[in-house]
């Protein structure tokens, strides 16, 4: 044994015989402080026997049989490697047909004769002893059919029969090996080799599978002719049955080989030194895996530790040993053994008791300087047990340093991420135990960054001209730089034309050979910088334009100093076409895992031509370069050659890991998996691992493949889990993983929502309460409660109608909510139910709950008949929605004069149970304007009005033709617009009014925020319509809306004011408002228009108007009838007789409009204010049933209804 060492050296060269030394050899290395214990090294002597001699007789075989020539060699230490050669030491031929099995002998799948030879020699290589053995030549003769024939025809007479079959084909038959099962054992992390070798004529082809599963890529190799299957790198789930397949045009045999991988023990947890004070606690922990699984067994000082001294410390549990109160005597080095059949690990662990106070190992007052804006670490090595307490402190008398501004190592080290000029000063580190306390002192500066604030710029330069390159730094006084100018990152040539001066370069009488790349690089103690510029040397004047092109790809890559997780990558640059590269583009393929796929690595500046790249584990790298210039990138050079880096650990985990339950008693957990590229190995697995939160209970954990989902079943119903993925591949586990928490799947809520109260807060809102439901019943996460809620039936008309139930959501944890939108005077019924991530918990009980009076809509309609010199009769309909019990009418109205001034108003209240009044005492021939409305309890709906005229008096209607039909009605004045009704829904309006005066008249809607004093806003309406819809309202929004004409100054309908309705109530969906209805509706009424055209072209074709002898009759040239083109007053001459009837000609000449003549106006279709909202909130008061009209009377209209008429009458 060497002196101071415990190397053993045996040396047999002087004599003594290797044998004498063989066995198994252990080294224990013993102190005061315990023993230590090496690994058994086995020692055994190499041999190279010689061959068995034997007789070997010559083969003769016939051509197209099968053949092995057995080699069997001597058994060597190590195995000898076989080969066969002739006589001439030339390596035999192998093919398909010929070749060499692993046992080493030489197979024919079918003999022919050029295989005849006397020299088949077998020979066996001993590398240790450095000899070849040979074995005797073997003799093959092969006979072939022709000649077999010659002979015996030779022998026979012409008249005898002869001649030796043909060579006859024949289907496979295995060789090796023998049967149709085999079985084989192969360690994990080894090779295996699995073969198959059959006879056949022709020759068999060979093909492998794997019953049921598939060949490892990457890992499988197929050998000597696709004989031998190879996987390297086995795992346990490599075993299996490997089928191998022989098979020519005849047929086809099989051999099953089963696999089983063992795996002698390898680490888990390997066990550590460990260093306690006295009184501490720690552990020793030793995990193993193996199979079959390996046997941990424990030793202390290299003895076992059933017999070794007993310390009461000390407590040994399976693979651990705990230390509870220990002792300075308790220190010792302990071994841990994990063994089976197949091999055996061992490692020692050195458990070290120490009380030492506390010392600090830098040495006192060290001097750290630092560059403004960089990071800055203080050291403060250490040592003492127990581990002693760091802090720091700033100056003589300052505070413990904390904040984010600092960080602070595990060994002492104080790190300032970015340094500033008042982060210098004297920093103390404090190092303290249980057994004492040290500080020392350290010294930190802080330097201004050195800067070139004026960089060298990029130069054209004539031949033989002057050039000069600028480099002006600035930088910290205290320090000292140095300045060097390169080009091409080389050395400025040794020549006098180059000038250096103290802030720049001069380059005098300029050639071709000093084109290139000049860099000014500034050093300091602390810092470098450089700055580059390209200078162009081009010839003379008068020179060719200039080609700027792409640059041409570069060349020449090479690969130098690879390292497991680094390379440097080289190569020469192409042309630069005249424009200067500036950046040199680095790819990579991976061609393990993505073949033919390139990705970007990195860049460097155009000046640059090598690279450090830094390196992934287990990625077979090809790089290639793109240069840049401002004209674009060059092709990509050709790829290097390639670099397969070694397998390691995975250096991440997985990433989004989530645990959802997907149903009640199960946990779904996801995660998105590695790519190949991440994976840094072959084998990769996820070990997945969860145990329910706030339960003391213990992780469980199941390896899968490389998948990306995992389901745990049996779980109890929404329960938190802490759930981690680790990744791990056939070297190892990634780092631990991160926790995050889920939970198992969600069931419905348990119970409804208790104490349901409704409190009203007026004719249309209620507020509702609750209680809420206990958590642990929810079974999920709280979305929020539903509020259904649903009329009964009206409290005014007991008329029960189709229920709509609505449906209002309140997210989280809310005890309350509001109901708006409701009909007053009305019952309603409510429930409340709590929601999940799965749905709905059952209904409370329904409530019950109504809502008072409110004020009525406004009558449904009004109409004036039986007009006579003091008197009118009205007739009115009662409100389509009384919102409660009505208790009168109010009638107010008052006489309007030639010049539109008003009269005195009159109000009449009228009981609720009359539908006419005959009011008397007028004036005649006086126009009169009426307000007229109904009243419940709580006040006044809104108001209809409508204006009439009593007729003249007897002595004026003396001279008057009165008009044939008609003459019991009252004719309204025009122009006028009246009627204006709204239907409103949550965002849009629906606006109608009935309009009575000069045709073609051009409408405007006016609309504003009730009780808002902003200006009215205003839309146009298209054409003669009398509807409109006003969009983009606010839900839940009182506005006010009046109608006018174009060109009537100050004529304006009355005010209307509605509401949108509110947006949180769901609806159903009408059939009105699906696209398919409506596109047919448009298309009938489209037809329809084209009918009523029609018809009106030819009923108008000659058509007369008698009225000549009547207009004679007037006298009063005011009641004359109305011009078209101006609306006013004139005659009609002899040749208007002849012409269609124009619109004008229809005014009687009482100068009041027939109801007749207005008769497809929207009231008459669309029920006037009776039009309402569908349940979706579309309008439907267009589409609704024509009312009945009066009988008509007099000469029929010639005027064509509008494309809305039309299609309410077909509706």
């Amino acid at each position: 044994m060497k002196p101071n060492s415990g190397t053993l050296v045996i040396n047999i060269m002087n004599g003594g015989k290797a044998e004498a030394y063989e066995g198994v050899y252990q080294c224990t290395a013993r102190n005061e402080r315990g023993a230590a214990i090496s690994n058994n090294i086995v020692i055994r002597p190499s041999r190279s026997p010689l061959w068995t001699k034997e007789r070997l007789e010559p083969n003769q075989v016939r051509e197209g049989d099968s053949l092995v020539l057995h080699c069997r060699p001597p058994v060597g230490l190590p195995p000898p490697i076989i080969f066969w050669m002739d006589n001439a030491f030339q390596r035999l031929p192998q093919s398909e047909r010929v070749s060499q099995g692993l046992n080493g002998d030489l197979y024919f799948s079918n003999v022919q004769p050029e295989d005849t030879r006397e020299d088949y020699i077998c020979y066996a290589r001993f590398n240790h002893t450095q000899t070849i053995q040979q074995k005797q030549p073997i003799s093959v003769k092969v006979f072939s059919m022709d000649s077999l024939n010659d002979t015996i025809a030779a022998n026979l007479s012409d008249t005898d029969i002869y001649g030796a079959k043909p060579v006859t084909e024949r289907q496979p038959v295995l060789l090796t090996p023998t049967g149709s099962t085999s079985t084989k054992v192969e360690l994990r992390g080894s090779v295996l080799l699995l073969e198959c070798i059959a006879a056949g004529l022709p020759t068999p082809a060979i093909h492998w599978i794997k019953e049921g599963g598939e060949l490892p890529d990457n890992r499988t190799f197929f050998e000597n002719f696709k004989k031998t299957l190879k996987i390297i790198d086995v795992s346990e789930a490599d075993s299996g049955n490997y089928k191998c397949i022989a098979r020519n045009i005849l047929g086809s045999a099989h051999h099953v080989i089963s696999v089983t991988v063992k795996a002698a023990p390898y680490w888990i947890t390997a066990p550590r030194n460990l260093v306690l004070s006295p009184g501490e606690d720690g552990t020793l922990i030793c995990r193993a895996n193996g199979n079959p699984k390996p046997n941990i067994s424990w030793l202390a000082n290299g003895v076992p530790i059933a017999i070794a001294p007993e310390d009461p410390s000390r407590k040994v549990d399976g693979d651990t040993i705990i230390f509870s109160h220990v002792q300075e005597r308790s220190s010792a080095v302990y071994q841990c053994n994990a063994s089976n059949e197949y091999g055996y690990l061992l490692a020692n662990a050195f458990v070290n008791v120490l009380a030492e106070p506390p010392r600090i190992l830098t040495p006192a007052n060290k001097l750290y300087q630092v560059i403004a804006d960089s990071p800055a670490l203080l050291d403060c090595a250490y040592f003492g047990s127990p581990k002693p307490e760091i802090e720091w402190f700033k100056g003589v008398k300052g505070s413990i340093l904390r904040g984010n501004e600092y960080i602070f190592h595990d060994n002492g080290t104080l790190e300032i991420p970015v340094a500033q000029k008042d982060s210098a000063g004297t920093y103390t580190c404090v190092a303290r135990n249980e057994l004492g306390k040290i500080q020392n002192e350290v010294q930190l500066e802080v330097k201004d960054p050195t800067m070139i604030i004026k960089q060298p710029e990029y130069k054209v330069i004539q031949r033989y001209g002057q050039v000069s390159f600028e480099c002006i730094i600035k930088y910290d006084s205290t320090l000292l730089p140095t300045v060097i100018w390169l080009k091409d990152n080389d050395e400025l040539p040794d020549d006098e034309r180059f000038l250096v001066g103290k802030d720049n370069l001069t380059i005098m009488n300029v050639t071709d050979k000093d084109d290139g790349t000049y860099t000014c690089i500034v050093n300091t103690t602390l810092d470098s910088v450089s700055a580059s510029a390209v200078l162009t040397v081009v010839a003379a004047p008068p020179t060719p334009a200039i080609i700027y092109a792409r640059p041409n790809p570069p060349f020449d890559l090479e690969l130098t100093g690879q390292l497991e997780r680094s390379v440097e990558l080289s190569w020469v640059p192409g042309d630069d076409n005249n424009s200067p590269i500036t950046t040199f583009v680095i790819e990579y393929e991976d061609g393990l895992h993505e073949p033919g796929v390139w990705h970007y690595q990195t860049e460097v500046p155009g000046t640059q031509t090598t690279v450090q790249l830094k390196l992934s584990p287990y990625v077979n790298y090809s790089f290639r370069v793109i240069a840049v210039n401002e004209i674009g990138r060059s092709q990509p050079s050709e790829p290097s050659e390639q670099y397969l880096t070694k397998s390691a650990k995975p250096d991440e985990n997985p990433s989004n890991v989530q645990g959802i339950g997907s149903e009640p008693d199960n946990l779904v957990i996801t995660w998105e998996s590695l790519t190949g590229f991440q994976s840094n190995g072959p084998g990769l697995q996820y070990k997945v691992s969860w145990r329910q939160k706030d339960v003391d209970d213990e992780w469980t954990s199941v390896i899968v493949a490389n998948v990306s989902k995992y389901i745990v079943s049996g779980t109890p119903t929404f329960a938190p889990y802490e759930v981690k993925v680790q990744a791990l591949n056939d070297l190892g586990y990634a780092p631990e993983p991160s926790e995050v928490i889920g939970h198992s799947g969600e069931d419905l809520p348990m119970v409804a929502p208790g104490n349901v109260q409704v409190h009203v807060v007026n004719s249309t809102l209620a507020k509702v309460h609750w209680d809420p439901v206990p958590l642990k019943t929810v079974r999920g996460h709280l979305q929020g409660y539903k509020v259904y809620y649903w009329k009964v039936q009206s409290l005014s008309r007991r008329s029960r109608r189709h229920v709509e139930k609505k449906i209002l959501t309140f997210r989280g944890n809310k005890t309350f909510g509001m109901l708006p939108g409701l009909e007053p005077y009305s019952s309603y019924k409510l429930n409340v139910r709590v929601v999940n991530g799965k749905g709905e918990g059952p209904a409370s009980p329904d409530k019950v709950f109504k809502t008072p009076e409110g004020v009525p809509s406004s009558p449904s309609f009004l109409k004036i008949t039986n007009p006579t010199l003091d008197s009118l009769t009205l007739e009115w309909g009662s409100p389509t929605h009384p919102n409660g019990v009505l208790t009168s009418y109010i009638l107010k109205f008052q006489p309007i004069n030639n010049t539109h001034e008003l009269g005195p108003l009159v109000e009449i209240r009228i009981p609720a149970n009359e539908s006419t009044l005959i009011l008397k005492n007028l004036n005649y021939s006086t126009r009169y304007k009426f307000y007229f409305n109904a009243q419940t309890s709580v006040g006044s709906g809104s108001q209809i009005t409508e204006e009439a005229v009593t007729i003249m008096d007897e002595g004026k209607m003396a001279g008057v033709l009165r008009p044939a039909v008609g003459a019991g009605k009252v004719q309204p004045l025009y122009p006028r617009i009246r009627n204006v009704t709204t239907a409103a829904a949550e965002t849009y309006a629906n606006i109608s009014w009935e309009y009575e005066g000069p045709d073609h008249a051009n409408f405007y809607i006016e609309y504003g925020v009730a009780g808002s004093k902003e200006d009215w806003k205003k839309e146009i309406v298209n054409g003669s319509r009398s509807f409109f819809v006003l969009k983009g309202l606010t839900p839940g929004t009182a506005y006010k809306v009046r109608v006018g004409a174009e060109g009537l100054s100050g004529f304006r309908s009355s005010e209307d004011v509605f509401e949108t309705g509110p947006a949180m109530a769901s609806r159903q969906v009408d059939i009105a408002t699906q696209g398919w209805f409506i596109g047919l509706m448009c298309a009938v009424a489209l037809l329809i228009l084209i009918l009523l055209i029609v018809c009106f072209i030819r009923r108008n074709k000659g058509g007369k108007y008698p009225v000549k002898e009547k207009e004679d009759a007037h006298a009063d040239p005011e009641i004359q009838p109305m011009k078209e083109d101006d609306g006013t007053f004139g005659e009609y001459s002899d040749a208007e007789d002849h012409k269609p009837l124009k619109k004008g000609s229809r005014t009687p000449s009482d100068r009041t409009v027939k109801k007749e003549d207005s008769d497809d106006s929207l009231v008459d279709y669309g029920e006037g204010v009776n039009g309402q909202f569908n349940e979706d909130g579309s309008f439907i008061g267009q589409y609704s049933g024509k009312k009945e009209k009066e009988p008509a009377e007099g000469n029929e209209s010639s005027e064509a209804p509008s494309p809305v008429n039309a299609m309410n009458s077909f509706v």
